[in-house]
C-alpha cells in the first residue's frame, strides 16, 4: 500500500514560491529531513510538531502545516520548521481517508525542542482521546517548553483536558461550544470568534477557518508584511482587522 508522506505532499502541491533562501537547504531538505535533523542548538528555526492520530481532520492539520512550512521560503526571519508526531510511527488514517506517516513517535522517541505545539482537531477528541492519559501527559510534557500551543476546532478540548487553559480564555469549533462549556465548566469559552490568543495558546474555530489563525501568528511573530505574503501565495485574501478574535493583553 502507498502511504502519502504530508512533509512532501504539502510542499509538491503549493503555488508561486519563493526559491528558499541561501543556506537553507533544497526544499526536499527542508521538508523531508529526518527527525535527525530536527536538533536546533543554536534555535534558528521554531520547531513546530502537529499532533496527528487516527481521524485527524485534513483541514486542522493542512492548513496550519501550509501556512507555517512557507515561512522557510522567506528571507530575513526565523523560519518554522513542521513535523508531524504522534504516539507510534505506525501510519495514521485520518479522517478523510488520507494516510500519513507520522516523523516521530512521542512514546518511544527522544523528542527536540518543541517551540510550537498545533493540536489539530480529530474524531474523538470530544470522548475516548480525552481519556488517553499517555496523550494529555505528552501535551502537558510540551506545554512546559512550548512558546506557543495552538489548536484548531475540537484540539481545544485536548489543551482543556490536558490542563493547559486554565485561567485562560480560549474557543473551539462554533456547535461544540457548549459542550466544551459543559464538560469545562470553570473554563471561559468564548463564541462569536475565529480565534482567541491569550497568553502563549491561540485556539481556533477550526475548519477553513484555521487559517486564520495560523496567519495570525505569523503576524504575531513575523509582521503584517510577512504574513501577507504567506497568505497571497496562498491566494487568501488576509486583513486580521476583518477576522473576529480576541487578544487578551499580556
Amino acid at each position: 500500500m502507498r502511504y502519502l508522506i504530508l512533509l512532501s505532499f504539502f510542499c509538491a502541491t503549493a503555488c508561486g514560491l519563493d526559491n528558499p533562501a541561501e543556506g537553507k537547504g533544497t526544499i526536499e531538505q527542508v521538508l523531508m529531513g529526518k527527525a535527525s535533523d530536527l536538533s536546533d542548538p543554536d534555535e534558528k528555526v521554531y520547531n513546530v510538531a502537529l499532533l496527528i492520530m487516527d481521524g485527524v481532520y485534513n483541514t486542522e492539520l493542512t492548513a496550519p502545516y501550509d501556512i507555517f512550512q512557507h515561512t522557510v521560503f522567506r528571507e530575513g526571519i526565523r523560519p518554522m520548521k513542521t513535523f508531524t508526531v504522534a504516539a507510534t510511527r505506525e501510519p495514521v488514517t485520518t479522517f478523510e481517508g488520507m494516510r500519513i506517516l507520522p516523523v516521530l513517535a512521542y512514546l518511544t522517541d527522544g523528542l527536540p525542542r518543541i517551540d510550537i505545539l498545533v493540536v489539530p482537531s480529530a474524531e474523538h477528541h470530544l470522548d475516548t482521546d480525552l481519556e488517553n492519559e499517555k496523550l494529555l501527559n505528552f501535551v502537558r510534557r510540551i506545554d512546559k517548553q512550548a512558546q506557543f500551543m495552538t489548536s484548531h476546532c475540537d484540539g481545544a478540548f485536548v489543551l482543556a483536558a490536558a490542563g493547559v487553559l486554565e485561567g485562560k480564555v480560549s474557543t473551539t469549533f462554533p456547535s461544540d461550544i457548549d459542550a466544551m462549556r459543559e464538560r469545562f465548566p470553570h473554563l471561559d469559552v468564548r463564541k462569536d470568534v475565529l480565534f482567541v490568543h491569550d497568553g502563549k495558546y491561540i485556539t481556533s474555530a477550526g475548519g477553513a477557518k484555521s487559517f486564520d489563525a495560523a496567519l495570525y501568528l505569523a503576524e504575531h511573530l513575523y509582521g503584517d508584511s510577512i504574513a501577507r505574503s504567506l497568505a497571497d501565495g496562498l491566494v487568501i485574501d488576509w486583513d486580521l482587522n476583518k477576522v473576529p478574535h480576541i487578544i487578551i493583553a499580556e
